[in-house]
């Protein structure tokens, strides 16, 4: 704790010689495995490679094609020896397919090493490092676009303000996400990026996706959607973290990144697996273009009878990045279907998760991601229980565009995490089937399930209710459906419930997503649609 707040507050910025033996003891603690490259290996290969040759007759590790070389006022020299590192690197892992970071950390590390041998070492040990659930680089390109659709998932929860404007000025949002790690070791200013680098040998990756968040929030509080129409959102992101020191002081973004309360370390790892299986699932292992994958609405070809393109771009941005890769697919309208529950539940069934759209005969237009499947509430047998995850929330689009997340993600501090001894296999009561796996099974982690694929195109839920200790049942009613009519929100009133005939809504301010009504309260249903995942 002691190193965490001297790291964090700068302690050892005002003495170059005192970071250096700090960065070298640091890194020499950090857990990697038994056979990693040290000083002496690098100085047998680094004479065997380039004895008398120049460094410029040798190429690049193939891994940093496209990658920019950011030298943090390096001088010739410094230059040549970030070079030779980086093709020793790639001469003693070969596993190493994609990393764009790898330059950056390796030329900030230069300037607080003894010599090139000695920076070598340390960039191998974090190469190298094996610690449980926390990584420094990630080395593919798998990796990488994993990484960036975390970071998505957290701005998503974490930065709503900044994520609708995004969402709503940028045709792909992702590809403005997939930078966040340029900002840091790119974009940044010498003077801002050591000092993230001081917290990042001591924390890991998770401080990585705080600042890049705080960032994030600091450039929402200095831009305006209406001075964004028709910017390069991309670059206009990029000119900001370029001159971040006009907008706030290194010490400052550094509190304001620690002040947000993220999942633990082991969270986010489950979170980052999570996503590497979606890629997985859309062969996404390799190199390619981004704009193939990431814009699953396609603005061209979507139609829907309740919103048009541009709107469902937001609604699909608010949705887990592992999903969002896949193109929306009409399951069900009232306009082709017909209105009939049995009808519903029929096309619904199968598909998980869903998003429900609705527009009332007065023009309005609101909904809901559900994170489960329908024929989960065939489990509860004659009693219409509740199931569903915290990954459900509830939304507006006309006449404003909103959206009501579950409330402990804005309010964690509610609930506690549920101790490994007392998690058991749920019990048949409807908050405890609220978060049972698909195949009845518990899983021991906290908070999170390890995602499972029980069948192509599953990517188990995460936030289930079982991992927390809720204050009341009322907190954790996402969704129930029965014969008489669907419901989704609970606890005080109901976010949404609709008839047995698809007719007739209400909705209410409800304690699961602490939502206002999301149109008139006593509505008629004009149009009703399911889309699912493609």
């Amino acid at each position: 704790k002691e190193l965490k707040k001297l790291a964090r507050e700068g302690y050892w910025a005002a003495s170059r010689a005192l970071r250096a033996q700090v960065y070298h003891q640091l890194i020499q603690q950090v857990a990697c495995r038994l056979v990693t490259p040290d000083a002496l290996v690098y100085r047998d290969v680094a004479s065997r490679l380039f004895g008398m040759l120049s460094v410029s007759s040798h190429p690049l590790p193939e891994f940093l094609e496209g990658c920019s070389m950011p030298t943090y006022c390096l001088n010739l020299e410094g230059v040549t020896a970030l070079k030779k590192i980086l093709i020793c690197v790639g001469n003693l892992f070969p596993d190493i397919t994609y990393s764009p970071i790898l330059p950056s950390l390796v030329a900030l590390l230069l300037h607080y090493s003894e010599d090139e041998a000695q920076c070598f070492e340390n960039i191998s040990r974090l190469i190298a490092s094996n610690a449980p659930h926390t990584s420094y680089i990630d080395q593919s390109f798998l990796a990488h676009q994993a990484s960036c659709m975390t970071f998505g998932d957290l701005a998503n929860k974490h930065c709503p303000a900044a994520h609708k404007l995004i969402a709503s000025t940028s045709e792909n949002v992702f590809e403005v996400y997939s930078e966040w790690l340029s900002w840091l070791f790119h974009d940044l200013p010498f003077n801002y990026a050591i000092r993230v680098f001081d917290v990042y040998l001591l924390e890991g990756q998770k401080v990585l996706y705080r600042i890049a968040l705080a960032l994030l929030k600091q450039y929402r509080l200095s831009a305006t959607s209406a001075e964004l129409e028709g910017t390069d959102i991309k670059a206009d992101l990029q000119a900001f973290v370029q001159n971040i020191a006009e907008h706030v002081t290194v010490d400052k973004l550094l509190e304001r990144a620690f002040g947000i309360r993220l999942f633990s370390r082991k969270e986010i790892w489950l979170l980052q697996m999570a996503n590497r299986k979606a890629l997985m699932e859309r062969g996404i292992t390799m190199v390619q273009s981004r704009q193939s994958f990431h814009l699953a609405v396609d603005m061209q070809n979507f139609s829907s009878s309740i919103v048009t393109a541009q709107e469902m771009r937001i609604v699909w941005s608010w949705i887990p990045e592992r999903f969002s890769l896949f193109p929306p697919l009409l399951l069900f309208s009232t306009s082709e279907d017909g209105c009939s529950l049995q009808r519903f539940y029929t096309c619904c069934e199968g598909y998980e998760p869903t998003v429900l759209l609705i527009k009332t005969t007065e023009g309005e237009v609101c909904g809901a991601f559900l994170s489960s499947d329908w024929s989960e509430r065939k489990k509860n047998g004659a009693t219409s229980g509740f199931f569903g995850t915290g990954e459900c929330f509830v939304f507006t689009v006309h006449p404003e565009t909103e959206r009501y997340e579950w409330v402990f993600i804005k309010k964690p501090e509610l609930a506690k995490a549920v101790p490994r001894s007392r998690q058991r296999s749920p019990s048949l009561s409807p908050a405890s089937l609220l978060g049972s796996s698909p195949d009845g099974r518990s899983t021991s982690s906290n908070r999170l399930t390890v995602p499972m694929l029980q069948r192509k195109g599953r990517l188990s839920p995460f936030l289930a209710i079982r991992h927390f200790l809720l204050p009341s049942k009322t907190a954790s009613m996402f969704m129930s459906g029965s014969r008489e009519g669907i419901v989704i929100g609970g606890g005080g009133g109901q976010a949404l419930s609709l008839d047995a005939n698809l007719l007739w809504g209400r909705t209410e301010h409800c304690e699961t997503f602490d939502n206002p009504p999301l149109c008139q309260e006593n509505f008629k249903v004009q149009l009703l649609e399911v889309w699912g995942f493609q």
